[in-house]
């Protein structure tokens, strides 16, 4: 009896909704998103303002609180918009480091899992099919020691953190490997800031009464409201973390090293 056979070719390949239509969804609200001026409320200013406020409603609703910070930071980080910084000092200063740090660890790197898959589906098997010698070498490299390159990359502040996003996905680096090195690799970073936020309720405060009484001795437009939070951000943690991320890089250098003097 003759049956009839499975579909084959262009016909069983993804559609093009599925394969752009998630992407184009991501670029369609972050286009909302700056064409409302939402992400201005991102900003430490905003938090300064509505701290007394934050805390209050914090203490009445712990838990919803940090769902909602979670979804947030998630909505955040997978639509690439910037504030992640200050979201992660928000998360330690209203919640602690405690809580904060590894609330905004999770949440970190769901929002990166999901920008990443959408890249990968769509940017990333585009390029893979149509890379040329250079290209794939370089994704070579990259899936050989995926592990510690990504490490080295969440690790070191140098590297923006929508960067570090996309470039794996593009590079072709597992989803398993990406999650475990976005997981790790965030760590350090995150509880460090989460924690240096612990001193930026101090630094609200006196912004806070600083602005009141200018604005009482003048008129609103002549008191600007900023809050520095240069303090937190030292050399010296940068420093910490670039030597972290080259440790990271070890494993690398030493199967490198070990490949050439074999082959000598």
């Amino acid at each position: 009896m003759h049956t009839e056979e499975p579909e084959k070719g262009p016909a069983a390949k993804a559609s093009p909704l599925r394969t752009w239509g998630p992407l184009a969804a991501i670029v369609a609200l972050m286009g909302l998103v700056f064409a409302m001026g939402w992400h201005e409320y991102l900003a430490l200013e905003h938090l300064g303002r509505n701290y007394a406020v934050l805390n209050t409603f914090i203490s009445d609703n712990l838990l919803l609180a940090v769902l909602a910070y979670a979804i947030l930071y998630i909505v955040v980080v997978a639509l690439s918009l910037p504030g992640a910084l200050a979201l992660t000092l928000a998360g330690g200063l209203l919640f602690g480091w405690q809580i904060g740090g590894p609330v905004t660890v999770v949440a970190a790197t769901i929002g990166a899992t999901i920008i990443f898959l959408v890249a990968k589906t769509s940017v990333g098997e585009t390029l893979a099919a149509k890379a040329g010698p250079a290209i794939n070498k370089l994704r070579e490299g990259f899936q050989e020691n995926a592990l510690s390159y990504l490490l080295f990359l969440r690790l070191v502040p140098a590297f923006p953190f929508f960067i570090v996003n996309l470039a794996p996905a593009l590079l072709g680096v597992p989803l398993r490997t990406y999650v475990i090195g976005t997981l790790i690799g965030i760590i350090p970073g995150t509880m460090a800031f989460s924690f240096a936020a612990s001193q930026l309720g101090t630094v609200i405060e006196k912004t806070n009464a600083e602005h009141a009484a200018c604005i009482a001795a003048n008129a609103q437009a002549a008191c600007p409201y900023v809050i520095d939070a240069g303090t937190l951000v030292s050399k010296e943690i940068i420093l910490a973390f670039a030597a972290i991320g080259v440790v990271a890089l070890i494993p690398v250098i030493v199967k490198k090293w070990s490949n050439r003097h074999a082959a000598a």
